[in-house]
């Protein structure tokens, strides 16, 4: 990793505290993006790395207001069906080198945005009839391998879970859990691929403050911004710097 400077200061402070808003007020999974952006600034196996400790600190703080409120049934099958899918990723990420990084990054984040926007839209109407428990465990699979890609399983897990008919509640503790699982799953293959590095550790242990502040501001936009003005905040983020990725990725 090249050696900080202040514009990797400004953009890894908002993307650490973007996440802790994102995971501690709204649950949309959107808090991938801290990825997306900071790969524009580092090497996105770095960002990779350098995000993980922090979104895990971010899951410990949420964690507890949602203790036991979760589906443990949904949550179990969808932690199972991740186990292969993150060594699927872990599997790709030993033969890709930056370029594909970057294309899969940007790709799943341009899709990330498309899948919300036709959701809205009604374009894409999610059953909620019963679907079969191999769907779920299809859905942690999917979940497992974008984690690990590119830190965004969300819209898998979420696609799974609203299939379930849960309350607004028990969905939330559900996704909290799950991904408080799947990202300790991957911290052990981040660590054997060298993904983490003591430049790395140092950093996460400067910016961990961002991500309590993030946190907290979570709680209290979940009360006081609109979900529809977050949300066009963060597709406007990552259709930008998805289209970046994907062009860095191409030339």
């Amino acid at each position: 990793m090249p050696q900080p400077d202040i514009a990797f200061w400004l953009v890894a402070a908002f993307s650490v505290v973007f996440a802790g808003i994102s995971k501690g007020g709204f649950g949309s999974g959107a808090a991938f993006a801290a990825a997306s952006i900071l790969s524009i600034v580092i090497p996105p196996g770095q960002a990779l790395g350098l995000m993980l400790p922090l979104l895990m600190l971010v899951d410990l703080v949420t964690l507890r207001p949602y203790w036991r409120g979760w589906s443990w049934p949904d949550a179990r099958l969808l932690i199972l069906g991740a186990v292969p899918g993150v060594a699927l990723g872990a599997a790709l990420y030993r033969v890709a080198n930056d370029d594909l990084l970057r294309l899969l990054i940007g790709g799943i984040s341009l899709a990330f945005v498309a899948w919300q926007l036709a959701r809205q839209q009604g374009w894409l109407a999610l059953s909620r009839r019963d679907v079969p428990m191999w769907g779920g465990a299809l859905a942690g699979v999917t979940a497992g391998f974008t984690s690990f890609i590119s830190h965004a399983g969300g819209p898998p897990a979420a696609v799974w879970l609203l299939s379930r008919r849960l309350d607004k509640t028990r969905f939330q503790a559900t996704t909290v859990l799950v991904f408080w699982a799947i990202n300790i799953m991957k911290f052990v293959p981040y660590a054997f691929l060298g993904i983490f590095t003591q430049q790395t550790f140092l950093l996460d242990l400067a910016l961990a403050p961002f991500a309590l502040v993030g946190a907290w501001l979570g709680v209290l936009a979940h009360r006081r911004v609109p979900e529809r003005v977050f949300f066009a905040i963060t597709y406007v983020l990552l259709s930008l710097t998805g289209v970046k990725l994907i062009y860095e990725g191409l030339v």
